[in-house]
């Protein structure tokens, strides 16, 4: 009767996360780290205290929105579209890489020919959730820093789409048409011109007239973010690019500090529901079946990826300290990388092994480069003030 509760399966979540977080402090771990490990503890595969997950992923990628909404309210549009072009290319090279590391240790391990090529498109993308969690949001977001790596991660965001979109495809009876990839690929001018009329017309003159009733502003921050998400699905583009766009839309507008202030304790609540999944759908019954190729593909993962963003960065004409950091921060998989395994393995493209494969090496480079990143650079969460930033 508990598990069916929604009341009990937030309590268990919270309190629980309250007493890993103890721990893990003690032992200088990320937070995120705390979330993972709890999920992997009392969900579906560990306890089973909590045994339908659905709702919890459901709620948890609200956060991912939020987030996004919040970092795109610190970013200047001129700024971004600048940057955008000049990362293009890095984002497309690295993701190729990755690709074909992914492919080729796929293959060493005898995996079908299909399986390689969708754990190859799993591993082509950095987090976007573990990148900008970790990024000091009134501190590196006005930094040049920050430009850079919002920029590849949005680059990676239309990559995804369209892997997504050629995966539905290929299981697809009628076949996939070139006219899905350049509908996708005009969308998002689409949706940046219409969001930013609105925002000129209608949202701005609102939130003029009604400033000073916080809780208006509030309401109409939350609905902005979540209606354009929406408006972007229909679109075929992802949630999480209508929500970023949203607040890239505000940016300019003298309130969008006081607007990420107040939804950052609602971005938190959700996100801890979000990490808590990730750990949670993990099946332990195939951890020793994949923990070698996982293992493998997550040192890699750790080790090339800082090293191939740092040089390719470095090659637009970024500075080495610049480079080094965003590589850093960019070193792991991705909560795309869990999308692709998840649509393959519900179109049969791949077994429940290899979606294991995929979803164990991106939890481990999740914990490992969280706590690589909050021991080596300014973050939010940060275990000394030094290192604190927010």
């Amino acid at each position: 009767m508990h598990n069916e509760s929604i009341v009990f399966t937030v309590f268990l979540i919270f309190s629980g996360a309250a007493v890993v977080s103890t721990a893990v402090l003690y032992t200088r771990q990320s937070l995120l780290v705390a979330y993972i490990l709890l999920g992997m503890l009392i969900g579906p595969w560990g306890l089973k205290w909590v045994s339908d997950i659905t709702m919890v992923q459901e709620v948890g990628d609200v956060g991912i929105l939020f987030l996004l909404f919040l970092l795109g309210l610190h970013l200047q549009p001129q700024n971004l579209f600048h940057m955008l072009k000049n990362v293009t290319w890095v984002a497309l090279l690295s993701s190729l890489v990755f690709f074909a590391l992914g492919y080729f240790v796929g293959l060493a391990f005898n995996y079908s020919n299909t399986e390689c090529l969708v754990i190859g498109a799993s591993l082509m993308f950095s987090s976007t959730i573990i990148g900008l969690k970790l990024l000091p949001t009134t501190i590196l977001h006005h930094q040049h820093t920050g430009e850079v790596m919002i920029s590849v991660l949005l680059m990676q965001d239309l990559i995804a789409i369209i892997v997504l979109i050629l995966l539905k495809g290929a299981s697809n009876a009628d076949g996939l048409s070139w006219q899905d990839i350049v509908g996708v690929i005009g969308a998002l001018p689409a949706l940046v011109i219409f969001a930013f009329l609105v925002e000129k017309f209608v949202l701005i003159k609102l939130l003029a007239k009604f400033d000073t009733t916080k809780e208006y502003v509030f309401l109409l921050s939350v609905g902005w973010c979540l209606g354009l998400a929406q408006f972007a699905t229909l679109m075929h583009l992802s949630e999480d690019i209508g929500a970023f766009v949203a607040g890239v839309s505000l940016a300019a507008s003298p309130i969008s500090l006081y607007i990420a202030e107040s939804l950052k304790p609602l971005r938190d609540f959700f996100l801890v529901m979000f990490f808590f999944s990730i750990g949670a759908t993990f099946n332990f019954s195939y951890a020793t079946a994949v923990i070698v190729p996982a293992m493998i593909l997550a040192v890699l993962i750790l080790i090339i990826k800082p090293l191939l963003y740092w040089g390719l960065l470095y090659r637009t004409g970024e500075n080495k300290q610049v480079s080094l950091e965003v590589g850093v921060r960019l070193g792991q998989a991705s909560e795309f990388s869990l999308l692709v395994a998840a649509l393959a393995l519900t179109t049969a493209m791949i077994s429940i092994k290899a979606a294991n494969l995929i979803q164990a090496t991106t939890i481990l480079t999740f914990i490992a480069s969280s706590y690589i990143v909050v021991l080596r650079y300014p973050t939010p969460i940060a275990l000394t003030d030094k290192m604190r930033k927010d």
